[in-house]
């Protein structure tokens, strides 16, 4: 039997955590995908749509793919594959009409809050358990992960 190791400082357990939340929101959003017919970067591409519509910009297939880190052939393959199966459209950019951008349909949409809902409510649920200064520690923890993780920290 293996000897146990030392315990670990507290920070380290959290990034452990973090980690093994990380995994099982993979595996969430793969058995999304799996049960709808789509490739993981399917998922990926409509969170990236839908995170734009929230902020309100608009995405065209190079700033997808650049997104996604896909070149310019995987990203038409991508945005074809979603059009056929009626989660994404592309239409002609409002404030420059010339730019084609790609919008996801409302049906994407609700098919995704019909499988994450759940999800999203436990965890606004738990959130509000916190008071706003925990609240601020919690995102600024989570803003500064993520940008150490895309190497903008």
């Amino acid at each position: 039997m293996p000897t146990p190791s030392p315990p670990e400082p507290p920070e380290l357990e959290t990034v452990h955590l973090l980690r093994a939340v990380t995994v099982e929101l993979g595996l969430h959003s793969a058995r999304f995908a799996q049960r709808n017919g789509m490739h993981p970067t399917d998922v990926r591409a409509l969170i990236a749509l839908m995170d734009a519509r929230r902020a309100g910009e608009e995405t065209t297939a190079g700033r997808l793919g650049a997104l996604l880190g896909l070149n310019s052939a995987g990203t038409t393959a991508l945005v074809d594959r979603l059009e056929r199966a009626g989660h994404v459209r592309r239409v002609r950019g409002e404030r420059d009409r010339r730019r084609v951008v790609i919008e996801v349909e409302e049906r994407a949409v609700e098919l995704g809050r019909a499988f994450f809902g759940p999800l999203i409510e436990r965890s606004v649920e738990l959130l509000r358990g916190y008071d706003e200064r925990e609240t601020a520690a919690i995102r600024g923890f989570l803003e500064g992960v993520r940008e150490a993780a895309t190497g903008t920290a």
